[in-house]
């Protein structure tokens, strides 16, 4: 009696596993708190937890599936690994990939996306908060003893303001930016968004050219994406027009916020404070004008962490192993290229 064609299919796809061999070139970038070895069920699996260009090109010799952060994947580095069938991103953003090379070569490309909304929209309320209420401040006062000397029940040298009644602007309303407009609304801001693409036009939330959404918010975060568009959005133009009290928060991509212009504002007191995670080159460059000893009490420097609870770098992990079943499976699920 002849098997069924589900038994062939089975036996095919268990075969196709078990003679792939899997490379993680840079696990360090998902923290050593996350379980990697789930990717062994799809074959031999090797994991690095970073690799210089030098390795990569000996590491990928030899893979079928890179899985990789911020690794290089140039044409350079595709052509040394003949066997390379997927390369699976732990991120949204596919700028580290040649794109046009992989497709050339047919090697599949696949991202994660929408893995990290709540993780970087509970960061953007996070830094807000604490600059708001100067907490670093006070938790420094507290635990240096200058509380225990004093003869005051309260101390109440750092104005600090309600978010309550606020406006809260947000550029570039994708998922984040909703997920920050929705908690931000909840605490009893009013709420407005500025579209650096044109074409995200949401009716939930009133739209706004950029400069009248920098003069009147009281909050302003960014959401949004690197391109042509956001390259130096923010400027001393743009800073100008914002209110003195103003906070601004950058956790889309350090190029959309000119640092130099920032820093000059900060000192300026042209707005009041800035929570930034991301930056122009990364990891930060100590001659960064954000370092400045002189503009260090209106910041609040986060090394892009925004994206990274546990939660969400499970997730990615999660994400990564159903692309990979997907692909083996035939499927295109997540795929870019």
């Amino acid at each position: 009696m002849a098997a069924p064609a589900s038994a062939f299919v089975c036996c095919s796809f268990i075969a196709i596993i078990i003679g792939m061999n899997i490379t993680l070139l840079d696990s360090a970038t998902l923290g050593s708190d996350i379980d990697t070895s789930v990717l062994g069920q799809f074959g031999t699996f090797t994991d690095y937890p970073s690799s210089d260009r030098q390795e990569v090109s000996e590491r990928v010799q030899n893979a079928d599936i890179v899985v990789t952060n911020k690794v290089v994947m140039d044409r350079e580095m595709l052509e040394a690994a003949p066997s390379l069938k997927l390369i699976c991103l732990t991120a949204t953003g596919v700028n580290n990939i040649d794109l046009d090379a992989a497709r050339g070569m047919n090697i599949a490309v696949t991202n994660v996306a929408g893995y990290s909304t709540a993780s970087v929209a509970q960061h953007t309320i996070a830094s807000t908060l604490s600059l708001l209420e100067h907490l670093e401040y006070y938790d420094s006062y507290v635990k240096s003893g200058q509380y225990a000397g004093n003869t005051m029940f309260t101390h109440l040298s750092r104005t600090f303001w309600e978010v309550d009644g606020k406006h809260w602007g947000i550029i570039g309303l994708g998922a984040i930016g909703k997920a920050v407009a929705r908690i931000a609304e909840a605490m009893g801001c009013s709420i407005s968004y500025y579209s650096t693409s044109g074409r995200n036009l949401d009716a939930s939330y009133r739209h706004q050219e950029l400069d009248e959404l920098l003069r009147e918010s009281d909050v302003v975060s960014i959401h949004a994406p690197l391109n042509d568009q956001t390259r130096d959005l923010i400027r001393s133009k743009e800073l100008s027009l914002m209110k003195q009290h103003a906070i601004l928060v950058n956790v889309g991509r350090g190029g959309i916020v000119n640092e130099t212009d920032l820093a000059q504002a900060l000192r300026d007191s042209v707005l009041r404070a800035a929570a930034i995670d991301v930056f122009s080159r990364e990891p930060i460059e100590a001659e960064n004008p954000l370092l400045a000893d002189d503009v260090q009490d209106k910041l609040l420097l986060t090394p892009h962490i925004a994206w990274a609870s546990v939660e969400a770098r499970t997730r990615v992990v999660d994400e990564v192993c159903a692309n990979i079943s997907a692909f083996l499976a035939g499927e295109s699920r997540n795929r870019v290229v």
